[in-house]
């Protein structure tokens, strides 16, 4: 999504030598899609701390191993990295259950219940629907909503349980769709470390841009300890939600609440929606009079002359109708009409603009 601008950010003490690193090794997307080895789980153990997170500078041996567990580790995130479509912006998201449970950062989802479009990394679009978000972290998730068995992620245990796997220093792997869905190119991996923990957010110096924004943040092990949410003014100093966020407010955002009072997203205010139609009394409705194209009826392919039935499934024959129906609809809010033109009926959905 779009950039948000910060002051005063620290600058990374790791960002010249992951420079070194990336030049030397060639650490890189290129490299790390062309590479062909095949490495099993078997030749690590199971996940644990990596060794090599408590090394200020990594020798040669340390550097082949933080490659080894990208290799091992990439395939499974990219598959469940998505790219999360709403209107004419994308952004980013990670799946984290079998049945389609998405996270994703607040100003991506950019409200509560909102039908949006999730890309797969193979390119399948799937149809799924906006929970609850904070609105005061950036934290959201989304519902896939058609049935299937989804590819995901483990996450991070949390902070409340004391077993947070990260530490300042660490070394992290960010993926998101940057600048839109790409299928060719797929999800953009890119490596780093952490430089800054604070309580409701984290730090890297992790490559980002937009579209970037709501895409996951893995520990060495694929482990999900964080979404991406400010991309910074410079690509290398970004800042992420923590998963111990997510965890602390988990079921309040499954059930769609919207929590906080900003900055990230903002509460849809009741009667803020415009429909953009003049309408005069007719025999079998309320006739079309005029059309503002760049509203949400004009944008719907609302035409004068034809005829408003009904909305929201509710015949209608008097405009103070329409009327007690907007009184509740927000700016953002879609709304379902019924015109009858040249004797046949269309059912439309507008999205509201705002007033």
């Amino acid at each position: 999504m779009q950039k948000h601008s910060r002051k005063n950010i620290p600058q990374s003490p790791y960002r010249t030598l992951r420079r070194v690193i990336a030049c030397s090794l060639g650490i890189t997307l290129a490299s790390i899609a062309a590479a062909q080895q095949t490495v099993t789980a078997a030749t690590i153990a199971e996940p644990e701390r990596p060794y090599f997170n408590d090394k200020k500078v990594p020798d040669a041996k340390d550097l082949k191993a933080i490659q080894k567990l990208l290799q091992l580790n990439k395939n499974k995130a990219r598959a469940a990295t998505v790219c999360i479509q709403l209107g004419e912006g994308s952004g980013s998201g990670v799946i984290v259950s079998e049945d389609g449970l998405v996270l994703t950062a607040a100003h991506v989802s950019a409200g509560v219940n909102k039908e949006v479009t999730v890309v797969m990394e193979d390119g399948k679009k799937l149809k799924a629907l906006t929970l609850g978000l904070h609105s005061e972290t950036d934290a959201a998730m989304i519902q896939i909503t058609e049935k299937g068995s989804y590819p995901f992620v483990d996450i991070d245990p949390g902070k409340e349980q004391n077993t947070v796997s990260t530490k300042l220093g660490d070394w992290v792997f960010a993926l998101g769709h940057s600048g839109g869905f790409d299928k060719e190119r797929g999800s953009g991996l890119r490596l780093g470390r952490l430089v800054r923990i604070a309580d409701t957010t984290v730090q890297t110096d992790c490559t980002l841009i937009g579209g970037d924004s709501g895409g996951p943040l893995f520990d060495m092990n694929g482990v999900l300890v964080g979404i991406h949410s400010r991309v910074g003014k410079v690509t290398e100093e970004n800042m992420h939600v923590p998963v111990h966020v997510f965890h602390t407010h988990w079921d309040a955002m499954k059930k769609g609440d919207f929590i906080g009072q900003g900055p990230f997203a903002k509460k849809p205010v009741k009667g803020s929606g415009f429909i953009g139609i003049a309408l005069e009394k007719a025999e079998n409705g309320l006739k079309v009079t005029d059309v503002d194209e760049d509203s949400a009826a004009g944008k719907a392919g609302v035409k004068i002359g034809d005829i408003l039935t009904k909305v929201e499934g509710k015949s209608i024959t008097e405009k103070k109708e329409l009327i007690a129906v907007m009184k509740v609809k927000a700016a953002g809010d879609d709304i379902n009409i019924t015109v009858l033109r040249e004797g046949k009926s269309r059912e439309l959905k507008l999205n509201l603009g705002a007033r």
